[in-house]
């Protein structure tokens, strides 16, 4: 009971979000990020060109945020589909 009232008493905590950001280059075509941005981030193809543009006139664009584990995962999924589509696009993760 001792146990239970103590438990009871910790406040849980939210968990850290990060940022998935990914990063301009010269040679990864408008398309292919746009393209990353709705299969791998599930934007609209609106919201999709509309971080494509921030991205290419900024030098990067956040395109999510998630917990830790979602966006390593998301990371990983933008690397293996520019890796199987021969394009250099790198991106990052930030604590939010």
């Amino acid at each position: 009971m001792e146990k239970l009232e103590s438990l009871q008493k910790e406040h849980l905590q939210e968990p850290k979000m990060y940022k998935v950001v990914l990063l301009n280059d010269d040679v990864t075509t408008m398309d292919f990020v746009i393209e990353v941005l709705m299969r791998v981030f599930f934007h609209s193809f609106e919201k999709a060109n509309e971080i494509m543009l921030k991205i290419h006139c900024e030098g990067s664009g956040v395109c999510g945020i998630y917990t830790q584990e979602i966006a390593l995962s998301k990371q990983k999924k933008v690397q293996n589909m520019a890796k199987e589509a021969q394009f250099p696009l790198q991106s990052r993760v930030e604590e939010e």
